[in-house]
């Protein structure tokens, strides 16, 4: 088994290599303006970290968010071409699920992302392997009462401290994570997801009011 692993769903382009033991190379960087520009050249440099190539890979693992339109398509696109490419299966993760996976807490927690226009993508997990609800998108304070006195991880956690007084890292997923959490998810025959983006909501982008449309006549 290898695994190349890689997520666009928060402001981290981050890409992992798993060899079926464990992570062999993993690399990230956090810029939400440019997903597109790095996301390449960080699976070029993981690659030649692990010594391998392109074509040595024989599953590709996404997170699927959810996250913003436009940077977590750059990711499930990505890997959608690669898996075309190579003729190899693409398995989709919830991005909440990675962050959970790595923060490794004992006991019930919530992990939240930050979703902008002053909202956090969010669930709650028993454990580090387990979610107890949906991903949702919502304003911290309509939340407060359903994570109150929870600690919480995620960048959206630490920009909310009134609504989530126990946040701490890590505040963005790793690819790293997403690779071992598919890994021993596979090695336990479960069927992953399929790599199909968890929007939540419409995009930012809208096509402008009184937009007028030329046909030639």
């Amino acid at each position: 088994m290898l695994l190349l692993a890689l997520d666009t769903a928060t402001p981290a382009v981050t890409v992992a290599l798993h060899d079926g033991h464990d992570v062999i190379a993993s690399s990230s960087q956090v810029d939400a303006r440019r997903h597109g520009e790095l996301l390449l050249p960080t699976i070029d440099r993981v690659l030649a970290e692990a010594g391998s190539r392109l074509d040595a890979v024989t599953g590709i693992v996404v997170g699927v968010g959810p996250g913003p339109y436009t940077g977590l398509r750059v990711g499930l696109m990505t890997a959608d071409t690669f898996g075309l490419a190579l003729g190899v299966p693409v398995h989709g993760v919830c991005t909440l699920d990675g962050l959970a996976y790595a923060a490794d807490l004992e006991g019930p927690f919530v992990v939240a992302t930050d979703a902008r226009r002053k909202e956090v993508y969010w669930a709650r997990y028993a454990d580090s392997r387990t979610r107890l609800t949906e991903p949702a998108v919502d304003r911290p304070a309509d939340i407060a009462e359903q994570v109150a006195g929870l600690p919480a991880v995620g960048a959206g956690a630490l920009l909310y401290p009134d609504t989530f007084p126990k946040a701490h890292e890590p505040e963005h997923v790793s690819a790293a994570a997403l690779a071992r959490l598919a890994a021993e998810r596979l090695a336990a025959g479960e069927e992953l997801p399929a790599p199909r983006p968890l929007y939540l909501r419409r995009p930012d982008a809208q096509v402008p009011k009184n937009y007028k449309v030329v046909t030639p006549k």
